[in-house]
């Protein structure tokens, strides 16, 4: 009995060091829910559009992985770059466009992968962790710009009724800003050669090809909301059942799993009364301050959802959420999902990667929130 409870304890532990986000999600969602009960409401806590669109990205990117894609399109880019210096700056601009476009979840989700399979035959852990940090903020930056970039920009151009002027007149000076910061933190990377991997015999496969990449287009359709999201579900599992049954066990449900528990826990919190009255209080005024602060404790997307209720400043709002992304690892879910993958690999080093997305991240927060409560005064 003692042997199978040291045994338990032991795997207990291991998961706990393993997992350590989900596990600080899954004790704050618990203790909330001493504050609030369970009741109906709970099936509203949830964003249901956004779990199914990871799922089923994950098992895009996953498919596509497996034949091969990513393996050519990793030789493309190295004979492209030459150097790591180069190809962290090309990786860095990827995700800051496309984000624009597919979400920073959807961005980093795709090149994320992409560059540690790069890096799978480049002997530099440190640059890798740069590389990927910088990465997550490209993508948050580039995010930012647009209305479809990110769920609270979706959320706050249709609550306050933003035309696409003001919308880009208020986040255009900040994102580039913040995109010049990122470019110039790449000198830090060394500019050691970076050689394509031998080419192989292995040939892509046209059809597996065809249903993947229509997978992960039935994911951005869904993200446009121009196809519901139960398509895009369906098509997945109805792929991974067809081509490959085996993406369903690469698919990261420990990161779903952490969504859930933050969404009980911000869903919960909301609830509070006390919380609720305290905001009312305090943000009138100093809506980018407050949001940008609030987004570091339970990330932006609910901050977001949370804030809009006791004010009428959209724009500033918005503002402080999307700067808000930067600070700390929950902060954004899009530096969530980098901080997840990076960690699932044979190579990675937690300690380190926190210290380094911390320096960089604080480091944007200051500089782009110092920035625009600079301007706001003048």
């Amino acid at each position: 009995m003692k042997i199978w409870k040291d045994g338990f304890m032991e795997k207990v532990w291991k998961f706990i060091k393993a997992q350590p986000v989900l596990v600080i999600a899954f004790i704050l969602a618990v203790a909330t829910m001493f504050i609030v009960p369970p009741d109906k409401e709970y099936m509203g806590y949830c964003n249901r559009t956004v779990l199914i669109e990871l799922f089923a990205l994950m098992a895009a990117v996953a498919g596509l992985r497996s034949i091969g894609i990513f393996d050519a399109a990793t030789r493309f880019i190295l004979q492209k770059t030459g150097n790591i210096r180069k190809l962290g700056a090309v990786m860095i601009l990827i995700c800051f466009f496309s984000a624009m476009l597919v979400t920073n979840d959807v961005a980093l989700i795709t090149f994320v992968p992409l560059t540690m399979l790069i890096y799978s035959g480049i002997d530099d852990d440190r640059s890798l962790i740069l590389t990927i940090v910088l990465e997550s903020a490209a993508a948050n930056l580039g995010s930012m710009m647009t209305p479809v970039g990110n769920p609270q920009n979706l959320f706050l151009y249709d609550k306050y009724g933003l035309t696409a002027m003001t919308f880009i007149r208020t986040m255009l000076p900040v994102g580039a800003l913040g995109l010049a910061l990122v470019l110039l933190m790449t000198l830090f990377l060394p500019k050691d050669k970076c050689e394509a991997p031998k080419r192989t015999d292995k040939k892509i496969p046209v059809i597996k090809t065809a249903v993947y990449f229509g997978v992960f287009l039935l994911c951005i359709a869904a993200v446009f909301r121009l196809v519901p999201d139960w398509v895009c579900l369906i098509a997945a599992i109805a792929a991974a059942l067809i081509c490959d049954v085996k993406l369903l066990l690469k698919v990261d449900y420990i990161l779903l799993a952490t969504f859930v528990c933050f969404f009980v826990f911000v869903g919960n919190i909301a609830r509070v009364g006390a919380v609720s009255d305290f905001f009312s209080n305090i943000l009138t005024g100093r809506e980018l301050i407050v949001s940008a602060l609030l987004s570091q404790l339970i990330s932006n997307v609910p901050a977001a959802v949370m804030l809009a209720e006791f004010t009428d400043n959209g724009t500033q709002l918005l503002l402080g959420v999307d700067i808000g992304g930067f600070g700390t690892i929950i902060a954004s879910m899009a530096s969530l999902i980098a901080f997840q993958i990076y960690r699932g690999s044979e190579r990675a080093h937690t300690g380190r990667y926190m210290k380094v997305f911390t320096l960089v991240n604080i480091t944007l927060l200051v500089i782009l929130l110092g920035t625009q409560l600079l301007i706001a005064h003048i």
